[in-house]
C-alpha cells in the first residue's frame, strides 16, 4: 500500500522518539542557547515549537514563556515530549499533532515561534512558512534553525542524496538563498542570519534513524566516489563522519 509523505515522516520518527529526546546533537548546542537567550528577553505569552521532534526547543521555551505548544506529526514523538516535560516539571507545555502545512490554530494566536531541524521534512516549505506566519501575531519573533544545501550543484546533489538514503522521510534541504526568499514570500522580515558547520558522527547519525545497512553502504559508496570539492566541503572523514551546513535565521512577522 502506498503512503503519503506525512505517513512516511511519522513512521520514520515514531519508533525513534526516545532516541531524539536523548540525542546529544539535538539536545545541546550554541544555537539552542542563543534561542533561549532570545526568548528570555521576549518573555512571550504563548510560544509555538513547530515540528518539535524531541522537544528540545519546547523545553527551552517553557522556562520563559507563559505557555508553550509543541506541534509535530508524530503521536509517539509528542508522547515522549509530554513524558519528558512531566519528568522535568514543565507544566506549561501542551502537545498538538498536526502537519505544518495545515495548523489547527487561530491566526495570530502565538507571539513567538521556534522551529529547529524540522523544515527539511516538510512537504512544501512555502506552505509551512505561510502557516507559521499566519499563526503569529504581527511583530512577533520567529527563529528557524535547520540544515541547508550549499548552492553549487555537485554539493547540493550530494547532500540531498545522502540525506535521503539515510532517512526516506527527507524532503529537501533548501539552499540559504531559497530559505531567505521563501521567508520573504511568507511575510517575514529577516533580522539576522548565522551559518556554521555541524559535525555528524556517521555511526550515531545512521543508527538514530535505523538506516538499513544497504543504504549505509550506498552512502559510503557515494562518499568514496565524491569529487575532491565535495569531500573538502563536507570534510568527509575515513569513517563517513562529515560536516553539515546549518543556519539560524531570526525573523519578524511583518
Amino acid at each position: 500500500m502506498s503512503k503519503d509523505h506525512e505517513s512516511v515522516v511519522s513512521n520514520q520518527f515514531s519508533p525513534q522518539a526516545r532516541a531524539y529526546v536523548e540525542s546529544p546533537v539535538h539536545a545541546r548546542g550554541e544555537d539552542l542557547d542563543a534561542l533561549e537567550a532570545l526568548v528570555r528577553a521576549k518573555r512571550p505569552n504563548h510560544a509555538l515549537d513547530l515540528g518539535t521532534g524531541g522537544g528540545h526547543v519546547a523545553y527551552r521555551l517553557a522556562a520563559h514563556a507563559a505557555s508553550v505548544t509543541a506541534c509535530d506529526l508524530s503521536a509517539d514523538m509528542l508522547a515522549a515530549v509530554a513524558a519528558t516535560a512531566g519528568e522535568r516539571g514543565l507544566t506549561n507545555i501542551r502537545t498538538v499533532q498536526a502537519p505544518v502545512e495545515s495548523l489547527p490554530f487561530e491566526a495570530g494566536c502565538f507571539d513567538f515561534l521556534g522551529c529547529r531541524y524540522s523544515a527539511h521534512h516538510w512537504r512544501v516549505l512555502d506552505a509551512g512558512l505561510r502557516e507559521a506566519r499566519r499563526v503569529l501575531a504581527p511583530g512577533s519573533t520567529a527563529v528557524f534553525i535547520d540544515s541547508y544545501a550549499p548552492a553549487p550543484g555537485p554539493l547540493d546533489t550530494h547532500i540531498q542524496a545522502v540525506e535521503l538514503l539515510r532517512d526516506v522521510s527527507h524532503s529537501r534541504n533548501p539552499t540559504l538563498a531559497e530559505w531567505l526568499a521563501a521567508l520573504s514570500r511568507a511575510g517575514f522580515t529577516v533580522d539576522t542570519c548565522r551559518t556554521w558547520k555541524l559535525r555528524l558522527d556517521f555511526a550515531s547519525w545512521t543508527a538514530r534513524m535505523r538506516t538499513p545497512e544497504e543504504h549505509v553502504g550506498m552512502i559510503r559508496a557515494l562518499q568514496r566516489a565524491a569529487s575532491a570539492e565535495v569531500r573538502a566541503h563536507f570534510a568527509i572523514e575515513e569513517d563517513g563522519s562529515f560536516q553539515l551546513d546549518v543556519m539560524a535565521v531570526t525573523a519578524t512577522a511583518a
